[in-house]
Order: C-alpha cells, then sequence, then structure tokens
C-alpha cells in the first residue's frame, strides 16, 4: 500500500482557481476584454470608466443572448428603410409603356443554332408569327444548358418540368389569340437568389444546398404573368460573392481559363454562350456589372427600389437590386419595363410609370463623362472607352468634363455592406454553418461574415452619415446631367452608385487583344433607366460589339 500524502491547501486552493479561470476565460466576459477591444475601435479609456461601463456591457452581452433565442428568416428586413432621394431631388418626368417594335421579317436562322444570338423582338418575332413554337425554343435552349454545363458551370438547377409546362400553355394560348406580349413564349434564366417552388433556392453556398423556399420571387412572378419561360436557375457565386460556388466556378465562355466573374456568375456566362435569351442577377457592388463586362453582354442595374427583392436572397437591404442581363439595352429595357414597379412585399419599392421613347433626338440629351478617369486608363479597355466616346461624337453627342466627388471617405464604405450581411446571416456563423462553405480564404464570403461581427455599430451608422454626404454630392454631380459616361472599372463610379442607388448600363466596347471583352458604363439619374438605355441603344444601333458572340458556342 503506498503511503498518503498531504497536499497542502494553498496548493488545492491554487489549482482550483486555475482551473475555474481556465474553464470560464472562454466565455466569461471580462474588463481586460474590455480593455483589449480598445484597440480595435481605435478609442483608450481610463480605468475608472472601465468600471463605470463594464456592467453595462454585460447587459449588451444579455441583451444578445435575448434576442438570439428568436430567429429571423432572411427575409425579414430591418425597421430601417434606405432612401436614396437627396436634397433638392426632381422626379424626372416618366412615359408610361414603350411601343416594343416586334419584326415581321424573321425567319430561323442557318445554321440552326444561330438561334441561340438571337434578340428577344428577333424570338418574339418567330413564335408571334408561329414560325417556331416556345415549346421548340425551349428544347432548344434546356439542350444548350446541358451541353455546355461540364464546361461552364453556369447552371445549378434546370427547371426543366417547369418550363415545358409553361411553354405548353404560352403556345396553347398563342394558338387561341392570346397573345401576353414580347416576353410571351421566351425561355431565361434565374440566378439562384430567387425563390421558386419546387426547386431548391441554394443561394450557391454548401450549407444551402438542399434549401427548399415555398415561395415565388416577385420578379419570377411578374416574368410569368409576361408569359416568360424559366429554364434553369443559374449560379450565384456563394452567397452573392464572386464565381465560385458549392458545386465549382463558373467560367467565361469567351475564355474558359477565366471565372466568370461575379456574383451573378450563370447569368452572364449562360447569356453570353447563347443558352438563354436573358437572365436576371442582382447586384450590391459590381455583380450586375462586373459579370456583364467579363463575358461581353449588356446588364442593367435599375435605381434602388425600381424592382422587388421579395423573394430573393438578402445581403444588404440598403444595397441590394436586381436587374437584367441580355443581348443589348433593348433587350434589358423590355425585361425591366416587366420586372419594375411597386410590390407590397418589398416595402422599399416606388410606385412609378417607367418607359422609353426610342424616337427621341439623343442630340437633347445632356451627357457628362469622367475625363480624367478614362484618360489615365492606358490599357486596351481605356482604349476602346475612347474610341466608343468617338463613336458617340459621331452621333451628335458632345459630353462635358466632370469628375467624381472628391472629400469622401470612399474605402470605409465597405463596412456598410458588410455588417448588414453579417445581420442577415448571424446565425450560419454562430452555428459554425460558415465552416462548411467551399471558399476560406481572407477575401472570402465566409471570411467577410465573420469579420463584420467586429464592426461597431456607431461606425456602421457614421459610415450612413458620410453616405447623406455622397449622396447629396452624387446629386450636385448629375442635377445638370442625364447621362455620366465611366470606365466600368478602375475608379469610384462603381462603389459611389451603388452607395447611392443609381442606375448604370454596362455596355460592350469590343475586345482586347487576348479576345476579352470590355466595357463601359453609363449612369443615369435616380429613377431615370429611359435616358441610359436610349443613349445605350444607340450606340449599339451604331455599332456591332453587342453582336459578338463567343466562338465556338454554334456547333
Amino acid at each position: 500500500m503506498l503511503p498518503k500524502t498531504r497536499i497542502p491547501h494553498f496548493i488545492l486552493l491554487f489549482i482550483s482557481l486555475t482551473w475555474f479561470s481556465c474553464s470560464t476565460n472562454k466565455n466569461t466576459f471580462t474588463k481586460r476584454d474590455v480593455k483589449k477591444s480598445e484597440k480595435l475601435i481605435g478609442l483608450h479609456f481610463a480605468n475608472k470608466d472601465i468600471d463605470t461601463l463594464y456592467p453595462y456591457l454585460k447587459r449588451n452581452r444579455s441583451g444578445f443572448d435575448s434576442l438570439r433565442k428568436y430567429p429571423l428568416g432572411n427575409d425579414v428586413f430591418p425597421a430601417i428603410r434606405f432612401d436614396p432621394t437627396p436634397f433638392g431631388f426632381t422626379m424626372p418626368e416618366q412615359q408610361n409603356g414603350t411601343a416594343w417594335n416586334i419584326p415581321d421579317n424573321v425567319e430561323i436562322p442557318e445554321p440552326y443554332n444561330l438561334l441561340a444570338f438571337y434578340t428577344i423582338p428577333q424570338l418574339a418575332s418567330l413564335i408571334k408569327n408561329q414560325k417556331i413554337t416556345s415549346t421548340e425554343l425551349t428544347k432548344f435552349f434546356l439542350a444548350r444548358l446541358k451541353k455546355y454545363q461540364p464546361a461552364l458551370q453556369c447552371t445549378i438547377t434546370l427547371t426543366e418540368d417547369l418550363a415545358l409546362e409553361q411553354a405548353k400553355r404560352a403556345d396553347d394560348e398563342i394558338k387561341s389569340g392570346k397573345y401576353r406580349g414580347i416576353l410571351h413564349g421566351i425561355p431565361y434564366g434565374t440566378k439562384d437568389l430567387m425563390a421558386v417552388p419546387g426547386y431548391p433556392t441554394t443561394w450557391g453556398a454548401a450549407p444551402y444546398k438542399d434549401q427548399m423556399i415555398n415561395e415565388t420571387a416577385t420578379v419570377v412572378k411578374k416574368l410569368e404573368d409576361a408569359g416568360a419561360i424559366l429554364v434553369a436557375k443559374l449560379v450565384s457565386g456563394a452567397l452573392a460573392r464572386g464565381d465560385v460556388w458549392f458545386n465549382g466556378k463558373t467560367k467565361n465562355p469567351w475564355d474558359t481559363t477565366q471565372g466568370a466573374s461575379g456574383s451573378s456568375a450563370g447569368s452572364g456566362s449562360a447569356t453570353s454562350a447563347g443558352l438563354v435569351p436573358f437572365a436576371l442577377g442582382t447586384e450590391t457592388l459590381g455583380s450586375i456589372t462586373s459579370p456583364s463586362t467579363r463575358n461581353g453582354v449588356t446588364g442593367l442595374r435599375p435605381t434602388y427600389g425600381r424592382v422587388s427583392r421579395h423573394g430573393v436572397m438578402s445581403l444588404s437591404w440598403s444595397m441590394d437590386k436586381v436587374g437584367p442581363l441580355g443581348r443589348n439595352a433593348e433587350d434589358c429595357a423590355i425585361v425591366f419595363e416587366a420586372i419594375q414597379g411597386k410590390d407590397n412585399n418589398d416595402l422599399t419599392t416606388v410606385d412609378l410609370p417607367f418607359g422609353v421613347n426610342w424616337k427621341k433626338d439623343i442630340k437633347n440629351l445632356k451627357v457628362a463623362y469622367l475625363k480624367k478617369d478614362i484618360e489615365k486608363d492606358t490599357t486596351e479597355t481605356g482604349e476602346n472607352l475612347r474610341n466608343a466616346l468617338k463613336s458617340l461624337k459621331e452621333l451628335g453627342i458632345e459630353p462635358t468634363a466632370v469628375e467624381m466627388p472628391e472629400n469622401v471617405p470612399y474605402r470605409g464604405f465597405d463596412i456598410i455592406l458588410r455588417a448588414e450581411a453579417g445581420t442577415f446571416f448571424d446565425e450560419l456563423v454562430r452555428s459554425g454553418g460558415v465552416d462548411i462553405m467551399v471558399e476560406q480564404d481572407q477575401r472570402s464570403r465566409a471570411n467577410s461574415l465573420r469579420q463584420s461581427r467586429f464592426i461597431p455599430a456607431v461606425e456602421y451608422l457614421q459610415a450612413n452619415r458620410q453616405r447623406q454626404v455622397l449622396i447629396q454630392k452624387m446629386q450636385d454631380l448629375m442635377k445638370d446631367y442625364d447621362v455620366l459616361i465611366s470606365p466600368t472599372f478602375g475608379n469610384d463610379q462603381l462603389l459611389a452608385t451603388n452607395l447611392t442607388g443609381h442606375p448604370v448600363i454596362a455596355v460592350p466596347t469590343g475586345l482586347d487583344k487576348k479576345n476579352h471583352p470590355t466595357s463601359m458604363t453609363f449612369v443615369g439619374n435616380l429613377y431615370d433607366e429611359a435616358s441610359i438605355l436610349l443613349l445605350a441603344k444607340a450606340f449599339q444601333d451604331a455599332t456591332s460589339f453587342d453582336e459578338l458572340h463567343p466562338p465556338g458556342y454554334i456547333d
């Protein structure tokens, strides 16, 4: 038998305290934690002040725990509404409706696969004049989606059963003389952030790859009412970031060694390759304009609040917008007219008419351009943009040189998006679900969501106060002009207009030496999509850049 050994009481006490300290340090909030946190927020408090505020911070922590007992869906917006309208803003005159021209002389092309690159009016002509059925057209695009999916990775879910059902209904209606309009019988795809009953709505992210949402996004419902045919739910980069999704990386049809850019990656890639005539995308900070540029299509990002986001994944309630990607500006205008308007399920939407007078003389448009930003770009993108300006001048446009607002904290605004995204995906982070997302690097959405928890509410609100200053400065810049011409990237325009809610359209300007598409951007006044669409169409009527399509997709 071993002899009994006595452990002094003070050693036992020391061990107990050490154990207790180790077991509680992980979850216990202490005054030392407050002291350490000062460095993160760039402030310093005296010890006596920390003693005073510590109980309040503990109460805050208890309040956080209380709030978390009541789960919220991604579709619940905060009781804080962003209004992009600046002081002194006058609502532009709005035309109600557009007279769409459906040509009568369109024929089935030879070779047949060129049908993939027909515009909406051309396809509408074939359907309306019963030279092709919606069912035939739908099967044609479904076959192309299946054929090129392995190479492009642009589709998450084919909605084949729904599409064929919708196409048959369209054919029956047209045969009976019930023609709903220019979109009747036209197939399309939608970014997989938009809910469609009976099909997964994955948001492009592994934690949600089996998610079923039993509602129809308003934009999908509006297109259904117009007679359009949903053939596919296209790739969204994971939680609306980039072109990487839970099952791959979406490719640029012009160069499959490149990603399609994002986050409307599938919409850009599929439209470019002629797998759909048009697609819906979303933009918070470049997610329509970027894939439009990379894939060589035309993309319209409408004014904030013009298009309902009901049934669409929320990333930032004050910055998210839904818009079309299409062959050209006219196609985008057709789709935009169908999806825009007031929706009682989205309180940020506005009740305004929309229409474009295509007969309006573009010489009457007041146009400005960002001269310094355009001239400093020595790349082929800049050269193509300067050549595009020459083409516009030949059409009678004499733009005035202006500059983006200065003395604005552009680099600090990203906390707005990150804080709002962190709010919507709070539970995903706390539950650890964020850990199974494919990308986990510094620039990933997963990392962004984690670090959003360290953004102080005061700094978020201060950023929004600075945002109001930017809104007023953009009003001062735009109030004398109908259109502002800008590089798509390489300056502050993209960030600024996403913050202020201004509409933009990304327009192809040709190819660089590597046969990669380039673009320029037209910025419009709030709620004045008509002016930028008018100028974009005039430019595209005078050039052929919008008619280019990647080689290898008409075999």
